[in-house]
């Protein structure tokens, strides 16, 4: 699987529909999609790679199909964006949760939907992607040769 395109990933329904280049047929792109539920684990899509089984020709038509799919087999519906909070760093993507007054964040690299985030809280939400910022800086900073 080619990256995640995180930087074009739309937010639908309590789902986080994020697309990727699937392929290339005669010089056309061939896009797919992974999903995120905001409900995780609980949900049957979360992490799901497709589940329409249908591939499209651009990322807009990805999305029309996934949303699609969303309206027609999703187990819940929620109207609150708990995905509003997304950031793109370095190609990876960095979801902030509130909840209680505390900061939180869930952290997929470029090609995994695997969560590789700290078990940290924050007092607020630049707090929490400053250490994000940090980290990943250190880690990039880290992998230069010498």
């Amino acid at each position: 699987m080619s990256r995640l395109l995180h930087e074009k990933s739309v937010s639908y329904k309590g789902y986080l529909i994020i697309p990727f280049l699937f392929g290339k047929a005669d010089n056309y792109e061939i896009y797919s999609y992974r999903l995120l539920s905001d409900i995780g684990h609980k949900s049957q899509f979360h992490k799901a790679e497709n589940p329409a089984g249908i591939y499209g020709n651009s990322i807009n038509n990805i999305v029309d199909i996934a949303k699609e799919h969303i309206d027609k087999h999703s187990e819940f519906s929620h109207q609150e964006d708990n995905f509003k909070s997304r950031y793109i760093y370095r190609n990876n993507l960095i979801i902030v949760f509130q909840e209680a007054g505390k900061y939180f964040y869930d952290h997929y690299p470029p090609e995994l939907l695997n969560n590789i985030a700290a078990p940290k809280l924050f007092k607020s939400e630049y707090e929490c992607l400053s250490w994000i910022k940090q980290g990943l800086d250190g880690r990039y900073t880290r992998q230069i040769p010498r």
